[in-house]
């Protein structure tokens, strides 16, 4: 709808009910038009003033405000796709980091708001902090299952707040930046990050053609304290290690693709040659372990620990914090193959993906982190 000024319609409606005789009238008649017709060339070029639409991963239509300043992250890995790409519009995390973590995030998003999550375990958000953060928009970055389009739907019906889903698997990351890039009007930045993401995969593909799958290594991803949590083949949780050119010792299991229990004698079973793991707790006491001494990655001192500041190289969430973590299991992986400074990759990433500009003490301490060696625990686990 096309609106005119207030004033200009009021004067022609009583000048309409007047003589038109006058010369003065006439006049005045003139320019009012005038000023009308102005108006309205202006709010045509304008253009509408309603929303963009969107279609998001999941295949929903989703309306776009013209403007999106605050935008509340649904889960973890939602966080980090809105911090990577419009910081400044991020309302909160769902939870605020630890200070190990806060040199690794840029001032003052470091000091955002503890809000909860939506989405995945333990969610501690509910509509009512939804409705006091007051959010343009929601984002969540993830799976695009029907569980999660049903609760999108049913937040975005009981708010008004277009809420979007975004696939979050490894493979889709590109896309995923470019689609959250045009639902932001941040095409340009969105673009500049899924080439970096195009051209990590695209570099893994060349160098790892040539291996067979039987000459790749067994790997495990242990998660949690006693390590005997993991996932099978495709889970989002460990698809980084099969992307990095590993075989997951867990396999495929029917009608499951997520995180598993394993038991000990599995894992000795599947005797993995390489372990990962981002529990520094697991880490530590794996050495002195008699039934971890019997697994072949602990025999061969094959035992790797994932950085998690600002966010886990490998999970802890699934996000984009992953790329870096690529580079680094594929060089450990593969050190023939992958010859690069991790140093130099190391502080290109944060610069790029997480706008901070790594001091030396602060880059040391993430390779020192990588080699086994995290800082000192100053919180309960």
């Amino acid at each position: 709808m096309i609106l005119v000024p207030l004033f200009d319609l009021k004067f022609l409606n009583e000048f309409a009910a007047q003589s038109a005789g006058s010369r003065w009238r006439h006049r005045r008649c003139r320019h009012a038009m005038r000023a009308c017709a102005v108006s309205i060339a202006v709010l045509l070029a304008a253009g509408p003033a309603h929303a963009a639409s969107i279609v998001d991963s999941a295949g929903r239509a989703v309306e776009i405000p013209d403007k999106v300043e605050r935008i509340y992250a649904a889960g973890p890995p939602a966080s980090v796709l809105v911090y990577v790409l419009a910081p400044e519009r991020l309302t909160g995390w769902p939870r605020a980091p630890y200070p190990e973590e806060r040199p690794y995030i840029a001032a003052p998003y470091r000091d955002l708001p503890e809000l909860g999550r939506l989405t995945g375990r333990g969610g501690t958000a509910n509509l009512e902090v939804v409705l006091r953060v007051d959010p343009h928009l929601i984002v969540d970055f993830g799976s695009v299952r029907a569980t999660y389009v049903s609760l999108a739907d049913s937040m975005q019906r009981q708010t008004g707040i277009p809420y979007v889903l975004i696939d979050g698997r490894f493979d889709a990351t590109p896309a995923a930046l470019r689609l959250l890039g045009q639902a932001l009007g941040r095409q340009e930045r969105g673009e500049a990050l899924a080439r970096y993401a195009d051209e990590l995969f695209a570099e893994l593909d060349v160098k790892l053609k040539d291996v067979s799958e039987e000459k790749r290594p067994r790997v495990y991803l242990a998660r949690g304290p006693d390590g005997l949590e993991s996932g099978s083949v495709g889970s989002i949780n460990t698809e980084i290690l099969e992307r990095a050119g590993g075989r997951n010792v867990v396999g495929e299991i029917p009608g499951r693709r997520g995180l598993v229990q394993m038991t000990m004698e599995r894992v000795l079973a599947a005797d993995p040659e390489i372990i990962v793991t981002w529990d520094r707790n697991f880490y530590h006491a794996v050495w002195s372990d008699p039934l971890w001494a019997r697994v072949a990655a602990v025999r061969s001192k094959r035992v790797y620990l994932s950085p998690t500041a600002p966010f886990g190289w490998i999970d802890r969430p699934p996000s984009l914090n992953r790329l870096i973590g690529l580079k680094w299991l594929a060089r450990t992986f593969y050190p023939d193959r992958f010859r690069f400074d991790l140093a130099a990759e190391t502080r290109a990433f944060y610069r790029l993906f997480y706008h901070v500009e790594l001091s030396d003490a602060d880059l040391e301490r993430l390779l020192q982190w990588a080699q086994g060696e995290p800082p000192p625990q100053d919180r309960p686990r």
